[in-house]
C-alpha cells in the first residue's frame, strides 16, 4: 500500500508584525512505500554489450570470456575496447537520484556482481516495489515460462512479481538498451510493470535498500575502476556481497594464458 504525507517547513516572515503575519510554506510529498533501488551497471554503457546473452555468471563469463573477445578483436586488427563507450551520466547520476529517491545515511547499500542478489534483498527489507535502473528488464526471457526457473539475474524481478512479492516493478531502461516493452507482453498483462523515464518519476520516493551490481558478464573489466568511484560517490557505506576483483592486463599475458582464454 502507498501513503503519502507531507513534509512542512514553515518560515515567519515578520514575528512582530501581527497585523500582517507571513507564512512561507515549504513541503514536499514524500511516498511511504518500502522501495528497493537497484541499478545495474550496464545501464551506462553502449549497446554493444547488448549483443552478449548469457544467463551464467561465473569466472569463464565475467573474466575469461572477455579475454577472449579482446584476442579474437585483435586477431582481426580490432582494439575491443575502443568498441565500448561509459556514459557520461555516471557523474550526474547520483544527484539526479536524489532529487526524486528519499533516503539517508541509515539507508543499507549492497554491491554485488549478479543482480539477482536484488531478489533477497527484496524479501529481507519487506520491499513493496522496486525502481530498477539497467539496460535489461530482468524480467524473465522466453515468456512466462522462465518464471519457473531457478531465480537468475535474468528473471529475478519476474519472480517476485509471479510469486506476488512486490506490488509493482518500476524499469527505467539505459537509453542505450536494444530492449522494448513490447518484448514482455505476457507478463506486462498479468502483472503491474511500469517503463518510465527518469523524468516520469515524480515526489520523493522513499528508499529502503539500494544494491549496485557490476553485472560483470556484460560490464567490460576495464571500467571496474570506474565503477568503484560511481559507488564511492553515492557518499554511503556500502557492503559488498560476492563481486570479485578482475585483473584487466591484456598486454602482460603469457601465450599459454592466451589459449586457455580462446579455448574458454
Amino acid at each position: 500500500m502507498k501513503l503519502k504525507f507531507l513534509k512542512i517547513k514553515i518560515d515567519i516572515v515578520s514575528p512582530y508584525d501581527y497585523m500582517s503575519l507571513l507564512f512561507d510554506i515549504d513541503f514536499e510529498v514524500i511516498e511511504l512505500t518500502n522501495s528497493l533501488l537497484s541499478i545495474d551497471w550496464d545501464y551506462f554503457i553502449s549497446t554493444k554489450n547488448q549483443n552478449i546473452v548469457s544467463f551464467v555468471e561465473n569466472k569463464r563469463t565475467i573474466l575469461d570470456d572477455w579475454y577472449k573477445r579482446y584476442l579474437q578483436a585483435k586477431s582481426k586488427g580490432i582494439n575491443l575496447q575502443k568498441l565500448y563507450q561509459l556514459s557520461e551520466e555516471t557523474k550526474t547520476f547520483w544527484s539526479k537520484i536524489k532529487k526524486v529517491f528519499h533516503y539517508d545515511g541509515d539507508t543499507p547499500v549492497f554491491v554485488s556482481d549478479s543482480h539477482a542478489l536484488s531478489y533477497d534483498l527484496v524479501k529481507m527489507y519487506q520491499c513493496d516495489e522496486v525502481f530498477l535502473f539497467d539496460a535489461h528488464s530482468d524480467l524473465g526471457y522466453g515468456g512466462l515460462s522462465s518464471l519457473k526457473f531457478d531465480v537468475n539475474c535474468a528473471n529475478w524481478l519476474g519472480k517476485l512479481l509471479h510469486e506476488d512479492v512486490i506490488e509493482q516493478a518500476n524499469i527505467v531502461y539505459s537509453p542505450y538498451t536494444l530492449e522494448k516493452p513490447s518484448f514482455f507482453k505476457e507478463i506486462n498483462r498479468l502483472y503491474n510493470v511500469n517503463y518510465l523515464k527518469f523524468n516520469d518519476i515524480q515526489g520523493k520516493i522513499k528508499i529502503r535498500a539500494i544494491h549496485i551490481c557490476r553485472s560483470g558478464a556484460w560490464s567490460p573489466p576495464w571500467f571496474d575502476s570506474t565503477f568503484i568511484e560511481f559507488i564511492n560517490s553515492l557518499g554511503l557505506r556500502y557492503e559488498i556481497k560476492d563481486c570479485p576483483a578482475r585483473n584487466w592486463n591484456p598486454n602482460n599475458i603469457s601465450f599459454s594464458e592466451q589459449l586457455t582464454y580462446l579455448m574458454a
